[in-house]
């Protein structure tokens, strides 16, 4: 078989391939939120919204997690796609190999750490009773399979690199698929309950790990045999990026967390309806989640390339797409919000904050997206301080005071207001910002031209 050129983004549409590798991320991450959604919905038959409440707790502590690991995928996502750009097969091979270990150990050291003292951290960020301790049980089972997603995060972002959007989808809908057939014959029919969720969910890892690994070597042929002295000559510039990355990344889950705390003031069933929201929000909008990773690629080659030209036209392409994407997704969530709170059979107070998020708040997501277009423009560079910036103001400086004003005036779903407005004001500055540097990039480029043909 006739391997496909590894650059494929330097020629065609860049609308066609914004469009093309979001969309099949969307499907892809889409698949992966899944697992998350459908194992707090099948919990939700069970009648105890003290298990919703739970894994609203344990799911903000696991993404917190995992963002590390999605730092580090973008880490390798730049330098992979950096080294295509260039024409540098070999050298993109050994930052393939190198980034799944590094991100492998990493994965394992945290996750251990976090299911020693997993109760403790529940505790600071706000459960109590039945709440923590099922909690914490759910995160026992799943905190083990995080370096399986780890890997299997990192494989897909290899094919994403090298334009492979089909398999890099399949990677992670494979999970999707698992989930979706263990969930009820687990959760509901063996009767394990919270247990049976975590453990359709560590299986669901395992798959999509078993599936990335396969189609980034025996298809793609994208890794070499790991050594110490490529693997140490890879790390500094592959960190110069991951560990930013990875800043930026977790501001995101303590966002969430800061949210949390805001919304347990207002009650458990406030706490319930949030965690709703929260897996509401990665599933309906894994669009905009996908559209970071997929452009990254795309920058990352244009850039490796030299053409900047390029890079400002897929900056653009990509608001585009975020815009019309999320006003899809917003009207269709105006007209079932109030059917999803039902479905999970929430209390008034919960659907209230549910309501809020599907009928207005879903809107600000807009802004949620030019944020992460900013983020990954800004990683791929050679500027990734600057995401690290930008999420921080969001999640670390506004966030939280936000939360606190609007939910005293407004209860639970005060919380929700503050989350969008916060949203609408760090992703237009952070907009602007990228879009200038892009357009700086370009100015110094054609200088130095101008400068050599004279």
């Amino acid at each position: 078989m006739t391997r496909k050129p590894d650059a494929v983004f330097l020629e065609g549409s860049l609308m066609r391939h914004v469009t093309v590798m979001a969309l099949s991320g969307t499907a892809g991450l889409g698949f992966t939120f899944l697992v998350d959604f459908l194992a707090l919905w099948w919990v939700s038959r069970l009648g105890q919204e003290v298990l919703i409440a739970a894994l609203g707790f344990a799911g903000t502590l696991q993404f917190a997690v995992i963002s590390i690991a999605i730092g580090m995928m973008i880490g390798a996502v730049a330098l992979v796609a950096r080294a295509l750009g260039q024409g540098d097969r070999a050298r993109a091979r050994r930052i393939a190999s190198a980034a799944l270990v590094m991100t492998f150990a990493v994965q394992s050291v945290v996750a251990a750490a976090v299911f020693v003292w997993r109760h403790e951290i529940l505790a600071f960020g706000g459960a109590e009773g039945a709440a923590l301790e099922e909690g914490a049980r759910f995160l026992a089972i799943t905190l083990p399979s995080l370096p399986l997603l780890a890997l299997g995060m990192v494989a897909s972002a290899v094919l994403r690199a090298v334009g492979d959007a089909w398999r890099s989808m399949s990677v992670t809908m494979v999970a999707g698929a698992v989930a979706a057939v263990l969930d009820p014959v687990l959760i509901v029919w063996a009767g394990w309950g919270i247990e049976g969720a975590a453990v359709s969910m560590a299986a669901a890892r395992l798959a999509m790990t078993v599936v990335g690994l396969r189609f980034v070597i025996a298809v793609h042929d994208m890794l070499a045999r790991p050594r110490l002295d490529e693997a140490m000559a890879v790390s500094r510039p592959f960190f110069g990026i991951a560990l930013p990355a990875v800043a930026t990344q977790l501001s995101t889950p303590f966002g969430n967390w800061l949210l949390t705390r805001a919304m347990a003031e207002h009650g458990e069933s406030a706490v319930a309806g949030w965690g709703v929201v929260m897996r509401l929000t990665i599933l309906a909008f894994g669009g905009i989640f996908a559209l970071s990773g997929a452009i990254g690629g795309i920058i990352g080659q244009n850039f490796g390339a030299e053409r900047h030209d390029r890079v400002a036209k897929a900056f653009g392409a990509a608001l585009v797409y975020c815009l019309v994407y999320t006003l899809m997704v917003w009207a269709a969530m105006a007209v079932l919000g109030d059917r999803i709170a039902a479905s999970f059979g929430l209390s008034d107070e919960g659907a209230a904050v549910v309501r809020t998020f599907t009928h207005y708040a879903a809107g600000s997501f807009i802004f949620t997206g030019a944020l992460f277009v900013a983020n990954a423009s800004f990683n791929n560079l050679g500027r990734p301080l600057w995401s690290t910036g930008a999420n921080w103001l969001r999640d670390g400086v506004m966030m939280y005071p936000a939360a606190l004003v609007l939910g005293a005036a407004f209860a639970g779903p005060g919380v929700i207001w503050a989350q969008a407005l916060v949203n609408v004001v760090a992703g237009a500055l952070a907009a602007w910002l990228a879009w200038r540097y892009i357009r700086f990039l370009g100015r110094r480029r054609d200088q130095a031209a101008t400068a050599a043909a004279d």
